[in-house]
């Protein structure tokens, strides 16, 4: 037979109400005793019934995780963070990719909202007034977008952008051009005022664009022909696809053009020249979100805003100013 909770609590010695509490809610137990009862249950092969305790307690245990776009690699490792923490918490986690489609987005909440106990909503193209009507009928944390009385996971793609552009002018670019993402993008709104805002340099701003490879290589072409020597991309993927781009046309990249990235993709780090970068906490961002959608799942509290440093990593698509370009190549 079937081994109970029953048996897991007389193993262990420990009541049948703490055996429940580290399966429903691991945190309330004391660490010593969680691991003596985790023990037993491996012991005797016990697996809770998860339908059972959600007639029990109102709750799945499952949490939805709404991507903009899986194939970016800068999701993959936010849903990494998040899996594995919210494992940790006795949580499963449903994956749900909008492929930059805010009516797929709208859907997908409406549908995870019967499913789980709460949200996490990862750079939504939705709009405000939407996501706002969405989050009466489910717990929601926001990643990559402050949103009010909700809890956001925001990381600081502002202070990046600006620390990226500043590193551009201390090479001797003044000329620079921005590659803005998606219409819509919280993140692309807050890289463009943030390098609006720094002083000195002539700034181009190109956009809205597709954030993927193929995007960046459209730019190409546009930004040869500009004059700029120094860019900054919305994302590694833009920045990767510009670069391939513009060695096709024989821009040299850091010779004629530097090129900066946002997110720190392994992809960045192989390519050729290693590409200069505004590394994002994206596994951080999993795991607090995941916390923070948790304490909203068991009581009610105030909304919380988490911020998440970033930080430049200088590689080899970034070098001094030596030969602008003119003309369209």
């Amino acid at each position: 037979m079937a081994a109970t909770i029953r048996d897991v609590a007389q193993a262990s010695g420990v009541h049948v109400s703490t055996v429940s509490r580290t399966f429903s809610a691991p945190h309330l137990v004391n660490p010593e005793t969680r691991t003596r009862v985790l023990a037993a249950a491996e012991d005797l092969g016990y697996r809770p019934n998860r339908a059972a305790r959600a007639l029990t307690t109102g709750r799945t245990h499952n949490l939805g995780l709404i991507v903009a776009d899986i194939a970016n690699p800068f999701f993959s490792h936010l849903i990494k963070g998040a899996q594995a923490h919210a494992r940790t918490r006795d949580y499963h986690v449903f994956v749900a990719d909008t492929d930059e489609d805010p009516s797929v987005e709208e859907e997908l909440i409406q549908t995870l909202a019967k499913q789980v106990d709460g949200v996490l909503l990862c750079s939504p193209r939705l709009s405000n007034r939407v996501i706002e009507k969405l989050h009466e009928d489910v717990p929601f944390v926001v990643v990559n977008r402050r949103m009010k009385g909700m809890s956001n996971v925001l990381m600081d793609v502002g202070s990046g952008a600006r620390e990226a552009i500043a590193h551009l002018v201390s090479l001797g670019h003044r000329r620079i051009a921005l590659l803005a993402g998606p219409a819509g993008s919280w993140t692309s709104k807050e890289i463009t005022e943030a390098a609006r805002s720094v002083p000195g340099i002539d700034l181009t701003v190109l956009g809205p664009n597709s954030p993927t490879e193929h995007g960046g290589l459209a730019l190409a072409r546009p930004v040869a022909s500009s004059g700029v020597t120094g860019v900054l991309a919305y994302n590694d993927l833009m920045a990767i696809g510009l670069v391939e781009g513009l060695t096709s046309l024989g821009v040299d990249v850091p010779g004629h053009v530097s090129v900066v990235g946002i997110d720190d993709i392994v992809a960045g780090r192989v390519s050729r020249p290693k590409l200069t970068t505004v590394a994002m906490p994206a596994e951080a961002a999993g795991r607090t979100a995941v916390d923070l959608l948790l304490q909203l799942v068991g009581a009610p509290v105030t909304p919380a805003l988490a911020t998440l440093a970033t930080n430049l990593i200088i590689r080899d698509s970034t070098g001094p100013v030596r030969d602008a370009l003119r003309g369209d190549p």
